[in-house]
């Protein structure tokens, strides 16, 4: 008896999980862009690099936590780099939602580092509902340090308080 309700029990959080899933909405996760007015261009490669990282950080970090299903951006690279040779996908007045609605998704992320200092950075991320332009969510982690582990953890801090916050889907 204790095993057939252990069972059951099993099925139904099984079948939670699985409702919980399919209800996430979807995403399109567009690359990090900086402000960086310190004109240190030393560093530049590395400061890409870091761009790159937490991006895909980011991808991994809202799909295992459950936030949002994540889309892959392939089918519209073209697009995408397109739209980045004459700009920044943070601030490129409507793109992103174009962007987002060939991929079919329900939402679109933009981000960007704000570098004030070698000491002084934040993290912002913003979301906004595909169809209608709103912005559903803002972010923001203010970080000390320009090291990976630094925007490392500024990440995992921006979706730790989006699962904390029970920001998912927003």
């Amino acid at each position: 008896m204790r095993l057939l309700q252990g069972v059951v029990g099993l099925l139904g959080l099984l079948a939670f999980n699985s409702a919980s899933a399919a209800e996430l909405k979807t995403i399109v996760v567009l690359d990090f862009g900086i402000i960086d007015d310190t004109g240190e261009t030393a560093k530049e490669e590395a400061q890409q690099k870091r761009l790159t990282m937490i991006g895909e950080q980011l991808r991994r970090e809202l799909e295992e936590k459950k936030l949002y299903d994540v889309i892959d951006n392939e089918p519209a690279k073209e697009m995408i780099e397109g739209y980045k040779a004459g700009q920044n996908l943070y601030a490129c007045n409507g793109c992103e939602l174009e962007v987002a609605r060939k991929l079919n998704a329900d939402r679109v992320l933009t981000a960007w580092v704000q570098k004030v200092s070698n000491l002084i950075l934040n993290i912002n991320i913003e979301i906004k509902d595909a169809k209608t332009g709103e912005v559903t969510l803002k972010k923001s982690a203010d970080i000390r340090g320009n090291t990976d582990e630094s925007w490392s953890r500024g990440i995992s801090y921006l979706t730790r308080d989006m699962v904390e916050k029970k920001q998912g889907g927003r």
